[in-house]
């Protein structure tokens, strides 16, 4: 949780609090968060990739609850902060469990070392579990890692906003004949998560490539003692819009060893 001493001397020192946020977004430079957080011991309260790290609904400091808002990367040093929803709801998944057979014959023993959301995420398109899930065995992983965004704009609860080279991370993409499917994975349960992460490596690639691009979000839970992978597939119905995001379909799936 970013730190909510941290937040008000940020506050405070830009007179954020008198901001009419209804009238569109605050921005706010990364060295203002320095300077207002300079007196503060711990590197958590001080450190500005931490302070604007705000991942769920929880995470957010007391003032950013209070006055509905969320916070987004604009640029290099530079962020704003936006009234409104900014979050997506990771609901939990109670269908049954499909029982997946591997498309292996033989087993990957070295996917049982570690314990790792991307180990789990390999293993699962490993044994083809993404392609089926997305019907589309053209897949293959063509992305990994953090990359700079394009310059693009966008609107967030109805204001335009724009974003320059910003760095995103994503777990996996993979590419296929017409589409790409991007995936955040996490190894543990998520209620909520900030739409960030989906929309701007979704909106990176989308003017990259040109392709239909599908953001997955993707969890390994572990349940009687053995993992269960959950898939749920998101869409942006207007590119341009942030809020625009919707749960097309999801699934949870125990992979099981293909014996012929």
């Amino acid at each position: 949780m970013a730190d909510s001493n941290s937040w008000k001397a940020i506050f405070d020192y830009k007179n954020i609090n008198s901001f009419n946020f209804d009238n569109g977004p605050y921005i706010l430079q990364a060295e203002d968060i320095k300077i207002a957080c300079q007196h503060f011991i711990e590197t958590s309260q001080r450190e500005v990739r931490i302070l604007c790290k705000q991942d769920s609904r929880e995470d957010r400091p007391d003032v950013f609850v209070q006055k509905n808002l969320f916070i987004l990367p604009k640029k290099n040093g530079s962020y704003y902060i936006v009234k409104g929803e900014g979050y997506v709801d990771i609901p939990n998944i109670t269908t049954p469990i499909i029982e997946y057979v591997s498309k292996l014959d033989f087993d990957l023993i070295s996917s049982t070392v570690g314990d790792s959301e991307m180990q789990y995420l390999d293993f699962a398109y490993a044994n083809s579990l993404i392609r089926t899930f997305m019907d589309d065995s053209s897949l293959v992983l063509t992305i990994r890692g953090r990359k700079y965004t394009p310059s693009f704009s966008f609107i967030v609860n109805g204001f335009g906003l724009d974003v320059e080279s910003v760095q995103t991370e994503v777990d996996a993409g993979y590419e296929g004949r017409n589409s790409l499917v991007l995936v955040e994975a996490k190894n543990s349960k998520t209620e909520n998560t900030i739409i960030r992460q989906l929309y701007y490596p979704y909106r990176q690639w989308y003017e990259n490539t040109g392709k239909t691009v599908y953001p997955l979000f993707f969890e390994k839970r572990m349940i009687n003692n053995e993992p269960i992978f959950y898939i749920w597939q998101y869409e942006f119905t207007n590119p341009l819009d942030y809020n625009s995001i919707h749960l097309v379909k999801s699934g949870r799936y125990r992979i099981i060893k293909n014996e012929h």
